[in-house]
């Protein structure tokens, strides 16, 4: 073995070890679509006395933390988003009605003491109800929620076997509480109590017991709430009571609820897609490239290993949309190994009598200016998803992410490692076709020496595509975009009833619920999902009890509120989104390429997602923050295909630059139709096991896919090349020029060059 290859041997190993360690070590962190549980996105307002800023955002994080461990949810999270925008994540959580009410509260939590009720109440004084109803007069407050430390629910069985609140004070809490309950404690009757109250409602007015002296108070530092309490009004009463007031108010602009059913689902699917997907591929590859094939399909399983070693190790929280950019990325990891194939196969034609180690090395070599410029752009739109995206979409940024990345180790470590050591023990690589690079087939011959002159009618294929986008474009104002709730703001419910409910009798019944309006769908095989502007949890449960009733039981799948503003700043957001990956593809590709080729492909890019976006609306798919995931995907895939059609023609452009350029691109488009069609049907293969097996959401998704995958392989030859022979016919910008020539390479192994 070369020293070279020595180095990817030991580097591959390297990684191989490293991934291996953190899948088995660290667990993957699931997202709550997956899991299953309740997102509550909530949104910091300007008090009189506050200014809702980063610093009293982050104030109130630490208030809700305080209520939501109270709660006893485990592994939850709060996060802020924003300068004021706070992420609470609660695993299992289906109910998100009780987890809102107590993590919700905004108003100042205050102790104050219970005054006889005589006429009408002085300066500082309220008359309202205490928690039974009744109502009594309170006077000033007396101690704030700053004054308290923790507050825990126990079982007491001094209580009659009831559940009590134990409070612990801090600072001076506790000499006010003292000197608080000693004042009550000289009263008589209902005045011998303290009223809590939070958000201007008593949530307790706990009596001082006749075993606290007057003008003694209750000393330690502590005290206990008893009563007439459940569990779970016990705990809920002890995490009000230890968040303390929220420094400014807080208002649900988004709310998501999974059930575990829906998760469980949807990493089978996505499972059996992957599982399926890679078995399809493989033996495709396999049956084109032979045994190199073989070898870059084990290079596959190390492409998975090291995509999930580094998803848990960077502490990544893997989504629904994130399952399908993991078993997307594989497609990633074959086009590179089919450029390098390919590049192969040219060397061997060009000399028959090369070895194929020195084909493959000389293949690598050259397949990786292609190879990094496609990743590269698959990149620039992964991370436009991530810092213009929310929710499960930037969770689908990462892990596409984090797959090109692993399908790069896969293809120019790994793959690389295993045929060069396949070709030096082998013989049989180096003879015939059994290798797989034993040379050009008859098709692509044909297409080299007498192929068609399709940039003669370049202006035909450019009315054409002008026609496709036209048409596209008339379903987009002629039909409408079926706005997804994220875009629309509202609330999303699925239910999955106990028997079959035709969808007549489910809109019947939501309608007699009292909301006619209310837009009810089918979803997945019998499920119901109902969309309308404005839905609280009550009126929430009466379209369930209203399904239920017709269904013989409902259980909720999924609940998806989002605030009118958020739906805004979303829409806004995926423009935005799609304007930039457009001008930073434009501007990557101008300094990669030059103008023409860059306005070229960004232009065949519009071309992709008009057409893409024009058929979502004539079937009237839902447009939403995974089709927005599948949009900025098809703008990777789409110039991947244009930069290796460019990438060959700027190489034979700069060996003959007094050559037509119309002849070269015709001549750089037929030897790169191999490269892409081999490419396009293995993706074709994952994206095919994702439409059948992924459910709702992800089917949707891979019909994008799939149809921008073929709008793109089509555009990238009659639309991107002919807008650049059209613009090239005004470009001044002289030819591009030939690098300088490095050391021939040699027949022997040891002048491969690495490429790590």
């Amino acid at each position: 073995m070369t020293r070279a290859n020595l180095v990817r041997a030991v580097l591959a190993f390297a990684v191989l070890a490293t991934s291996f360690y953190f899948a088995w070590s660290k667990p993957a962190r699931l997202g709550l679509d997956l899991r299953g549980g309740t997102q509550i996105v909530l949104e910091t307002q300007d008090s009189p006395a506050v200014k809702a800023d980063r610093e009293s955002t982050d104030r109130a994080r630490e208030v809700l933390h305080r209520r939501v461990d109270a709660l006893g949810v485990a592994e939850s999270s709060i996060t802020r988003s924003g300068d004021r925008r706070l992420i609470v994540e609660l695993p299992d959580v289906q109910d998100p009605t009780r987890a809102a009410a107590a993590i919700g509260k905004t108003a100042q939590l205050t102790a104050h003491p219970v005054l006889p009720a005589a006429g009408t109440p002085a300066a500082g004084q309220q008359l309202i109800p205490d928690e039974s109803g009744q109502r009594i007069l309170i006077g000033p407050a007396a101690l704030t929620g700053a004054g308290i430390g923790s507050a825990s629910a126990s079982y007491d069985p001094q209580n009659l076997g009831g559940w009590a609140v134990d409070v612990r004070f801090k600072g001076g809490g506790g000499a006010t509480w003292e000197r608080l309950t000693a004042k009550a404690a000289c009263a008589a009757g209902d005045e011998r109590r303290v009223a809590i109250v939070l958000d201007g409602k008593v949530i307790s007015s706990p009596q001082v017991t006749e075993s606290v002296a007057c003008g003694v108070g209750i000393t330690g530092g502590s005290t206990q709430i008893t009563g007439d309490f459940s569990p779970s009004e016990a705990k809920d009463l002890a995490a009000l009571i230890q968040g303390g007031s929220l420094p400014v108010p807080v208002k649900i602009i988004e709310q998501r609820v999974v059930g575990p059913t829906l998760g469980d689902e949807a990493i089978d699917a996505s499972a059996r897609a992957a599982v399926i997907g890679i078995v399809l591929t493989g033996l495709f590859i396999v049956a084109v490239y032979r045994l190199a094939g073989l070898l870059a399909t084990v290079a596959l399983a190390g492409y998975a290993l090291i995509s999930y070693g580094a998803l848990v190790a960077v502490g990544a929280t893997l989504t629904l949309p994130g399952l399908a950019g993991f078993v997307l990325a594989i497609g990633m990891a074959i086009d590179a190994n089919v450029l390098a194939f390919e590049r192969a196969r040219e060397e061997r034609a060009a000399a028959p009598g090369r070895s194929a180690r020195t084909a493959l090395a000389v293949g690598f070599t050259k397949a990786w200016s292609a190879i990094a410029d496609s990743a590269a752009t698959t990149v620039l739109a992964a991370g436009l998803l991530f810092f213009l995206a929310s929710g499960p979409v930037r969770g689908f940024g990462v892990t596409l992410t984090i797959g090109v990345l692993g399908s790069l180790v896969s293809a120019m470590l790994l793959s690389r490692v295993l045929t060069d050591a396949a070709a030096a023990r082998m013989p049989r690589l180096s003879k015939g076709r059994a290798g797989g690079i034993g040379g050009a087939g008859r098709i692509r011959r044909w297409l080299e020496e007498s192929g068609p002159d399709l940039m003669k009618r370049s202006r035909l294929w450019l009315g054409v595509s002008a026609l496709a986008v036209v048409l596209a474009v008339t379903g987009i104002f002629t039909r409408g975009l079926n706005f997804g709730v994220e875009f629309t703001g509202g609330r999303l419910v699925e239910y999955s009833t106990s028997r079959h409910v035709d969808i007549d009798a489910a809109r019947a019944a939501v309608a007699e619920a009292g909301f006619p309006r209310a837009v009810v769908q089918t979803s997945g095989k019998d499920d119901i999902s109902v969309r309308t502007s404005d839905l609280s949890n009550a009126e929430e449960k009466r379209i369930r009890d209203a399904l239920a009733k017709e269904g013989g039981g409902a259980a909720k799948q999924r609940d998806e509120l989002i605030g009118p503003s958020l739906g805004d700043e979303l829409r806004t957001k995926a423009l935005i989104a799609l304007g930039v990956a457009l001008l930073a593809q434009l501007a990557y590709l101008t300094i990669r390429f030059r103008w023409t080729f860059a306005a070229g492909s960004v232009l065949a890019m519009f071309h992709d997602i008009a057409i893409v976006t024009g058929i979502f609306a004539w079937l009237g798919k839902p447009i939403d923050g995974v089709f927005l995931a599948a949009l900025l995907t098809i703008i990777g895939y789409s110039v991947n295909d244009s930069v290796v059609v460019f990438d060959r023609v700027r190489e034979m452009w700069a060996a003959n630059p007094q050559g037509r350029f119309a002849d070269i691109a015709n001549r750089g488009t037929l030897q790169t139709v191999p490269r892409t069609i081999n490419t396009g049907v293995g993706a074709l293969f994952i994206l095919a096991a994702l439409a059948v097996l992924g459910g709702d959401s992800l089917t949707d998704f891979a019909i994008a896919l799939l149809i921008g995958i073929v709008v793109g392989t089509y555009s990238s030859v009659f639309t991107a090349t002919p807008l650049a022979v059209v613009l090239e016919r005004h470009a001044k910008t002289p030819p591009p020029q030939s690098k300088q020539k490095s050391r021939p390479v040699r027949r022997t192994p040891g002048s491969s060059g690495a490429v790590v």
